[in-house]
């Protein structure tokens, strides 16, 4: 989450003029990300978010991320809920841009996760695989193995300038990428997102879970490599084994991994570090420098895919 679109008090009661949520106590943007500029609002009727959409998010895709929501809410997940206007639509235009207020989720999202609180995240990624398993919409995932050739085109010096040799090992990551990634494997609507700042806890229970503004219909298990990938690594790089052994031990206590689903595990995990890797290089390079925002550092997944290259089989992590 962030703020590139600044809404001042004028703009922000004609776009709540919409709505009957009652007089507005406070309103604030929220720093954290780097995708929409986000804000909390406070009214007379409770805590909501106010989201715009920005940078990669298409309006064509946003019926797939709102109809998402609601599904979800109707089968009992912990996802926030678009509010709809009194005209009954939830998505409407602040400044030109698509926007759309959800409703507010209770809890904390866990700077270093516990392998408890791993574990309830696991058997959570799996009630939402579940819950979904119905959802008739379907978005194709544009930052999938086809985008990841064009993302590096023309960055090899970029990432020679992070780490020297960096360059050419990307380059061979994504050659090896290309020859091994699965297919056929069983596949619904996934988060393709899910990290520590999208899911809210209460202690160990998971009490949330936010932000699908990259959700899409991908192989289940890939859902599971982004989140071994965003949960079981220690800031300084290393892979934390009970943390991941905790949370895919969580996953399949609610839905089982497949044996073509567990094979394919290191190549999914080595393709979702190339995912945020280069996600993380282009905006490391093109963030405007007067939002407020904190580009993240793509080294941190080039380390993650060092630990990739030397995986055989889910037994190193965890499973």
């Amino acid at each position: 989450m962030a703020v590139y679109t600044d809404i001042d008090e004028e703009e922000l009661h004609r776009f709540l003029n919409h709505y009957d949520l009652g007089g507005v106590r406070a309103f604030k943007g929220i720093a954290e990300g780097v995708e929409n500029s986000n804000f909390i609002l406070d009214t007379t009727r409770g805590r909501f978010i106010l989201t715009v959409f920005e940078k990669r998010v298409r309006r064509s895709d946003l019926p797939f991320f709102l109809g998402l929501m609601n599904h979800l809410a109707r089968k009992g997940f912990p996802a926030p809920l678009p509010v709809a206007g009194r005209d009954g639509e939830a998505l409407r235009e602040v400044k030109g841009k698509p926007a759309v207020i959800i409703t507010f989720l209770e809890g904390v999202s866990p700077r270093r996760p516990t392998p408890a609180q791993c574990r309830a995240l696991g058997a959570g990624l799996a009630r939402f695989h579940l819950a979904l398993a119905d959802f008739e919409m379907q978005r194709s995932n544009d930052l999938s193995l086809e985008s990841w050739i064009a993302l590096f085109a023309g960055r090899e010096t970029q990432a020679e300038d992070l780490s020297t040799g960096l360059g050419a090992l990307v380059a061979g990551d994504l050659a090896d990428l290309a020859s091994t990634w699965p297919k056929g494997l069983p596949a619904g609507a996934i988060h393709a997102d899910l990290f520590p700042d999208n899911a809210f806890f209460l202690e160990e229970r998971l009490s949330g879970v936010i932000d699908f503004y990259f959700a899409c219909t991908d192989a289940l298990a890939y859902d599971v490599a982004v989140c071994l990938n965003s949960w079981a690594f220690e800031p300084r790089g290393e892979y934390n084994h009970s943390k991941g052994k905790a949370l895919l031990a969580g996953y399949d206590s609610v839905r089982t991994l497949t044996q073509s689903e567990r094979a394919a595990l290191p190549t999914l995990a080595r393709g979702a570090a190339m995912r945020f890797f280069l996600t993380r290089l282009v905006d490391w390079t093109s963030t405007p420098s007067d939002a407020l925002v904190r580009p993240k550092n793509p080294l941190d997944y080039a380390e993650r895919l060092g630990f990739h290259r030397q995986a055989r089989g889910i037994e190193d992590y965890g499973g």
